[in-house]
């Protein structure tokens, strides 16, 4: 059965182009030009990715991610004509998976959806899975994450990315190996989306707390290990 992809966007020359792109990689397309619409469309048909603009009229896509993040974990890449870090920080902190920025390569779009979906598959063929540190649990099958008993609250690339580092502790990875283990592509990744998720999950984790879980080795990567 054919994945749906959700295009939320309200540029008809884009819309149609995504739907061009998509189709012929076989996926089933819902279309949407505002964001009640896409609130609407994605309650109805439930689809298994969606590419969401930001700059859309009645309901932006900041609002629309924030409520889908509320009542699913299905992906999202979003659309933005803007570069700017904080315009990527804010998506990435609302639970968007990815972001593209305008004007993009649909073969690169396609890419990337395809890794996203491939991605999610397989996460869903795991069983339960837990990792135990000093002071931070981190359940795969119920994406739970607490430091020292506190629930933390990631998005799901947060998660994922957590879960890989932590998955192998003491192993540096490079930006570009993260993006491909994590993200699951190579060479169509900005490295500094690596970078955001990186300080985003340092936020989280090691905020008011000892514990010190995600390490930078200048000139390397990052890695994974527990210390104070």
């Amino acid at each position: 059965m054919a994945s749906t992809i959700l295009v939320v966007e309200d540029e008809e020359l884009v819309q149609e182009l995504l739907r061009l792109y998509l189709e012929k990689e076989g996926y089933a397309v819902e279309a949407a030009w505002d964001g009640e619409e896409a609130l609407s469309k994605f309650r109805s048909s439930n689809p298994d990715l969606v590419i969401l603009d930001i700059m859309l009229p009645k309901k932006d896509g900041w609002t629309v991610c924030r409520e889908i993040r509320a009542m699913s974990n299905a992906p999202i890449i979003m659309l933005t004509a803007k570069g700017e870090e904080s315009d990527r920080v804010l998506g990435l902190d609302l639970g968007a998976d990815d972001y593209v920025c305008k004007p993009f390569s649909p073969i690169e779009l396609v890419a990337r959806v395809k890794a996203v979906l491939r991605r999610t598959s397989l996460a869903n063929q795991d069983g339960n899975r837990v990792l135990f540190y000093p002071g931070l649990t981190v359940n795969y099958d119920s994406h739970l994450v607490e430091v020292d008993g506190r629930r933390v609250s990631l998005t799901p690339k947060e998660f994922e990315l957590l879960w890989f580092l932590a998955s192998h502790p003491g192993k540096v990875y490079s930006r570009e190996q993260l993006l491909s283990y994590v993200w699951d592509y190579d060479y169509l990744g900005d490295p500094r989306t690596v970078d955001t998720h990186i300080k985003r999950l340092r936020e989280k984790l090691e905020s008011g707390v000892k514990q010190r879980y995600i390490r930078t080795v200048w000139g390397r990567g990052y890695k994974f290990e527990v210390a104070e």
